[in-house]
């Protein structure tokens, strides 16, 4: 895990991780309310990182294993020796039992989704909480349950799935729930987890973007020194972001370097180019690599070998331009901090391939370049944050998310320079279409697919047999979680009817309406 020095200054809880497809939204809830933390895996979270760490809270997060199987994931002992308030989510809750002297039974009470729990008696957990019918609506996710509690410990609320929803050992300030206080679906679950870290654990909330801007300026100074940086701009918000935090630290130490790949969106260089050269005044170095790109891309449809060939491509292309200038000592990227907790992953996963477009694991050995990651400790909706701090305009800032590997993720099967034309065309109309219709701040992700099926239709009086494409919306709060947009069919019909009309060899366009639960990833 990263070395996150900036956050010194500040109160800290830590997190553990036992798996949870959603562990990091308890870190974005206890960021929402201030709280510097980190997320951690439980086999790398001994006693003496724990007591180096030096946090103020400890959260155990859920997983999917079952504490009544052999070898199953444990927290360190030190964990409860501490002398902190400790919080178990769901595993964590049973894994905390088990090791402080209850009992876990697996597969006799399951709880799948909503349920109601009510409360047993008064608790600063509950501050706020329970007001009108005495209920909280929350959501359940397990097979296994506590069947006994350890010794201290009480029933605080319950539900009728879960006699020991939530409990708690007052005196020590130990506390577990059964149900996942960090999603939405639990409605008051983020007041919760802010009870428990202001109000229990008496942190104050003293981390903001302000702060984070100023102490990640003074780190970067530090890093760099006299040296030279090269930045690789993708045209998205977290390299912009990185590369304009980066300037304000060093300014011309840093030179862009904005490879076109030929598989940008429509007008996505000029705008690049535009806003960091004319507005910012950053030395930018604008390399048209696409006949590179699209020959090494000719014939490969694999996603994977698309994505790895990409990411060498960049390192190279970068690697020429840092020589062209004479010589760069760091390589500036605008990782965020899911790329690094899913990279060091505990459990594992599809993140190795969700995340390897990202060079979280360090440059090849032939780089002597180091790496620069500013926004290591960010969630997204955080470096839009900082973006604002750093008066990155609006309009730049509430980008939809791209990926780096641009249209070539959303060109199943292989990659002609003919399919990438015809989708960045189809994208832009569909964009345009957003932005007129005053949807797209309403989207948190837009884009179209150009899918590798041919169907016969008929145009005029002609027989056509052309590509189908397809269309996707999603709304999300965290990145993680997403549901399709509800669009009428009335603009899925002007959208259909412009790109059929505008857009040749396209003759059929659909709305996919797939949500995105978490652990899934996006097309591909």
């Amino acid at each position: 895990m990263a070395d996150l020095n900036t956050s010194e200054r500040h109160e800290r809880a830590l997190i553990i991780d036992f798996g949870s497809q959603v562990t990091q939204l308890i870190a974005r809830r206890l960021r929402e309310s201030g709280v510097y933390c980190e997320i951690h895996p439980f086999n790398k979270a001994d006693e003496a990182f724990i007591r180096s760490y030096d946090p103020q809270a400890i959260i155990l997060s859920g997983g999917p294993s079952s504490v009544t199987w052999e070898d199953s994931p444990r927290a360190d002992n030190a964990v409860f020796e501490l002398g902190v308030p400790v919080l178990g989510i769901c595993y964590g809750q049973q894994t905390m039992m088990e090791q402080l002297g209850g009992k876990v039974e697996s597969g006799t009470s399951r709880e799948f989704g909503r349920a109601f729990i009510d409360q047993q008696s008064d608790d600063p957990l509950f501050e706020g909480l329970f007001e009108g019918d005495n209920q909280e609506e929350v959501w359940m996710s397990h097979g296994d349950h506590v069947a006994q509690m350890a010794p201290g410990f009480g029933v605080i609320a319950k539900s009728p799935g879960a006699p020991y929803a939530v409990i708690a050992d007052p005196e020590r300030k130990f506390y577990g729930t059964q149900f996942h206080p960090e999603v939405v679906h639990t409605v008051h679950g983020a007041k919760m987890l802010r009870n428990f870290t202001h109000g229990i654990a008496g942190l104050k909330g003293d981390w903001t973007m302000a702060a984070y801007r100023e102490e990640a300026i003074a780190k970067i100074r530090e890093q760099v020194g006299s040296g030279r940086v090269i930045c690789g701009l993708s045209g998205g918000v977290d390299s912009s972001v990185a590369a304009v935090l980066i300037h304000e630290a060093i300014g011309s130490q840093l030179t862009c370097v904005y490879v076109d790949h030929g598989l940008m969106r429509a007008n996505e260089s000029e705008q690049v180019v535009s806003l960091f050269r004319e507005h910012y005044n950053i030395p930018l170095v604008h390399v048209d690599a696409s006949d590179l790109f699209l020959g090494e891309l000719a014939g490969v449809s694999d996603p994977e070998r698309k994505r790895k060939i990409i990411g060498k491509l960049f390192i190279d292309v970068f690697d020429e331009e840092a020589k062209k200038i004479g010589g760069a000592d760091f390589l500036a990227q605008g990782t965020l901090y899911p790329d690094v907790i899913e990279s060091v992953s505990a459990i594992g996963g599809p993140s190795v391939t969700i995340k390897s477009h990202h060079n979280v694991g360090g440059l090849p050995e032939r780089m002597k370049m180091q790496l620069v990651e500013p926004l290591r400790e960010l969630f997204k909706d955080e470096v839009r944050a900082l973006g604002r701090e750093l008066g990155l305009p609006d309009a730049f800032i509430g980008r939809h998310p791209f990926p780096g590997p641009g249209l070539a993720i959303r060109i199943p099967g292989e990659i002609t320079r003919e399919k990438a034309d015809t989708l960045r065309k189809a994208d832009a109309i569909y964009l345009e279409e957003l932005r007129k219709n005053g949807l797209y701040d309403d989207i948190w992700q837009a884009f179209a697919v150009l899918l590798p099926v041919n169907t016969v239709g008929v145009m005029g009086d002609e027989r056509t047999y052309e590509s189908v494409l397809a269309l996707r919306a999603v709304t999300s709060t965290d990145g993680m979680t997403a549901d399709y947009f509800p669009f009428d069919h009335a603009f899925l019909g002007r959208v259909a009817t412009r790109i059929i009309n505008e857009v040749k060899g396209v003759n059929r366009v659909v709305y996919d309406i797939t949500s995105k639960p978490p652990g899934t990833i996006e097309w591909e």
